[in-house]
């Protein structure tokens, strides 16, 4: 078949010139830096369209599909975002209810706004020995949809940004039983479906719907995502209508191209560049586990705190019996050592590692971190350790008031943060990364989320959502 990111290689060497958008019309010399200018072009003939696609956009899609099994398989160049809008839009009308996990993105949150969704939410259990969110159980989905047999539609995440992995044949067993469909975010998980080191995909678990970030995990250029349909239980027609709603009339052929290209390389050659990836990084891990201050979250968490899996690329490195937390150690990794960690937290750092990785790479992760866990098994503890909670999470549960589109649209007034005790947020909080909120508009504002967001602040974390930059005051619903 033809590939789209070679006949857009052909096309930047046939000579015909662009009397068409995009502006800088494949002319490098438009600006003074380095684009692929050459590549960059917009639905022109021999190329397709994402929103009506008949021909080399629509053989890539269906590729995808055939690769992981899914009956059909929608291009996202919005990222997952894009995917999860369309995917709850086209499985719930404008209205209705969602039972959706409170761990999800914010995207899935955007979309009970602008659908008025009514959404009941699940709190995972939590991994108490680290204080992160666990899985997802299908008892609890299944009397959660026995109390509200009004839901229409079922949404969870696995893995979440920790690697955590539900049971998702269960869950997708007790959505079947009520006929309503699951839609699973492993936007982290595309890289599932290319080794048995790793969990099995929610496309081979009977979820209805599974959203996937290639860009992630996968060797494909950054906003990449992919919407998998895998039942008829939510129609395809009406998720190419949305998808064609929440992403750009203008999608970039250069990250399509990116989407077809990793495909390809998949195809032809997964099977071993996963072969050597698992090889170091098991090796790797059969090392970090050995540290003592310095802990790797390991798959022995898998049967507790409703964790039927655990994703292995996902390297979670504990501070809790060093005299580091999550920030400092952070920062000795990126100025010490010139590794740069995909995020910090109150008392851990995640690192992830994907079938792009060197084992040279790893092994500069494997080995810093060895030497920092040696420095503070020798450290005498003179220094206090920073007051973090032991078993501390952010995802608190928190009393629902109104809904999110209400408590978004109803006059609302600015309030001093500690004086918000009470309140009704009419805004979003979250931690960032991963984007999950930690509270919601149409939530009471507790105490006990004002304390947590002073030590976050304390901490040094990226906390976003308030329209005051300086979360020194919130919006909250009027009288």
């Amino acid at each position: 078949m033809e590939r789209l990111y070679k006949e857009l290689e052909k096309y930047s060497r046939n000579g015909d010139y662009p009397f068409h958008m995009p502006g800088h019309k494949r002319n490098p010399l438009t600006v003074d830096a380095d684009f692929p200018f050459e590549r960059d072009i917009t639905e022109i003939d021999g190329f397709d369209n994402l929103h009506h696609p008949q021909g080399i956009i629509l053989d890539a899609q269906k590729e995808a599909a055939q690769l992981y099994g899914s009956r059909e398989c929608f291009f996202s160049v919005n990222g997952s975002t894009a995917a999860l809008l369309s995917a709850v839009s086209a499985s719930v009308k404008r209205g209705g209810q969602i039972l959706m996990a409170r761990n999800c993105h914010k995207a899935v949150y955007h979309a009970v706004y602008l659908r008025d969704l009514k959404p009941t939410y699940i709190y995972p259990h939590i991994v108490d020995e680290f204080g992160i969110n666990g899985g997802i159980t299908p008892s609890r989905v299944k009397r959660a949809l026995e109390e509200n047999p009004d839901i229409e539609v079922v949404l969870v995440t696995s893995p979440t940004y920790d690697g955590v992995v539900s049971d998702i044949a269960g869950i997708a067993r007790v959505t079947a039983e009520h006929n309503i469909p699951l839609i699973v975010d492993e936007a982290h998980g595309a890289h599932f479906r290319f080794s048995d080191y790793f969990p099995g995909s929610a496309v081979d678990l009977g979820a209805d719907l599974v959203v996937q970030s290639f860009h992630k995990t996968l060797p494909s250029m950054t906003q990449t995502a992919v919407l998998h349909r895998c039942s008829d239980r939510v129609s395809g027609e009406s998720l190419q209508r949305f998808m064609g709603i929440y992403q750009s009339s203008s999608p970039s052929y250069i990250l399509m191209a990116s989407m077809d290209a990793c495909m390809d390389k998949m195809k032809r050659d997964g099977r071993e560049m996963f072969q050597e990836f698992t090889k170091n990084l098991g090796e790797i891990r059969e090392r970090l586990e050995k540290c003592s201050c310095i802990r790797l979250a390991a798959s022995d968490m898998i049967g507790h705190a409703g964790i039927f899996d655990y994703d292995r690329s996902k390297l979670l490195f504990f501070t809790d019996r060093s005299s580091l937390n999550g920030r400092m150690l952070h920062e000795i990794l990126n100025s010490e050592f010139h590794l740069q960690m995909e995020m910090d937290s109150l008392n851990y750092v995640t690192a992830i590692a994907s079938v792009g990785d060197t084992g040279e790479g790893l092994m500069r992760l494997c080995e810093a971190i060895e030497e920092i866990d040696r420095r503070e098994s020798l450290k005498i503890r003179e220094e206090k350790k920073k007051d973090i909670p032991e078993k501390f999470s952010p995802y608190i549960p928190m009393k629902q008031i109104s809904g999110i589109a209400d408590a978004m649209e109803a006059p609302m007034k600015r309030c001093p943060l500690e004086e918000s005790i009470g309140r009704v947020s009419a805004e979003f909080v979250y931690l960032y990364p991963p984007g999950i909120p930690i509270l919601v508009p149409g939530e009471q504002i507790t105490g006990q989320f004002v304390r947590n967001m002073r030590l976050y602040m304390d901490q040094g974390l990226d906390l976003q959502g308030l329209s005051d930059y300086t979360n020194k005051t919130i919006c909250i619903v009027g009288e």
